[in-house]
This record gives structure tokens, C-alpha cells and sequence, in this order.
């Protein structure tokens, strides 16, 4: 399924993690998968608010925790400059998808990193 939303489909995911040396781009490119089944789950299910909004981003998040140890051991981490990353691209894609009101720390609040 491709991403219909305009604005994530044209989006550059985890582009700063990208531009960055530090985080190996094919663990990078797991991390932008999680992001776009998001989008694609949030145009499936059409969540009715922000409750079953932070469900999925959740378990969203949850694949990033695992993704963690894969990091480790490319050498990297999800440290401040990945956490911020993530947690914008969460933001973003919520507002795109018409979830303004949506908490920045509660998308990602089951995070272990």
C-alpha cells in the first residue's frame, strides 16, 4: 500500500539521521519502514481520535525500541539527535494525518531509548 497523504508521501523520513555518518544507513532505512506503515496503518484504520492514535504510534514505537540493539551493533545508538528525529517525524506525521492536538511525548511514550 502506498502512502496517499501528499505531505508524508513527499516527506524526507529521518532525514537528519540520514545526513549524519554516525547512524548506518541500512538500519536507518528499518526505522523509515516503521514510520511509513504508520502512515499506511493511520489511511487503513482512519483512527477516531487521539487514543487510538497513540495506540498505533505505540507500537510504532515499540519497533524502534528493537531496532536498538541493531544500532549497538553497527556501531551507533538512538541518542538525542535520533531521539529528536524520531520524535519529530511522529509529530509530523500525526498533524498530517489531523491530530494537532496530538502530545509529542505520548506518540513515543513507550519508548526505551
Amino acid at each position: 500500500m502506498a502512502i496517499t497523504n501528499r505531505q508524508m508521501a513527499e516527506h524526507a523520513f529521518l532525514g537528519g539521521m540520514y545526513a549524519d555518518e554516525y547512524f548506518p544507513d541500512h538500519v536507518v532505512d528499518k526505522g523509515k519502514a516503521v514510520l511509513v506503515r504508520l502512515c499506511e496503518q493511520i489511511e487503513a484504520e482512519r483512527p477516531d481520535g487521539l487514543p487510538a492514535l497513540y495506540a498505533l504510534t505505540h507500537a510504532a514505537t515499540a519497533e524502534f525500541n528493537d531496532l536498538e540493539a541493531e544500532f549497538e551493533a553497527a556501531g551507533s545508538g538512538i541518542e538525542t539527535t535520533a531521539r529528536e528525529e524520531i520524535g519529530e517525524d511522529f509529530w509530523r506525521i500525526a498533524t498530517a494525518y489531523g491530530f494537532e492536538g496530538a502530545d509529542v511525548e505520548e506518540l513515543i511514550a513507550t519508548r526505551e531509548w
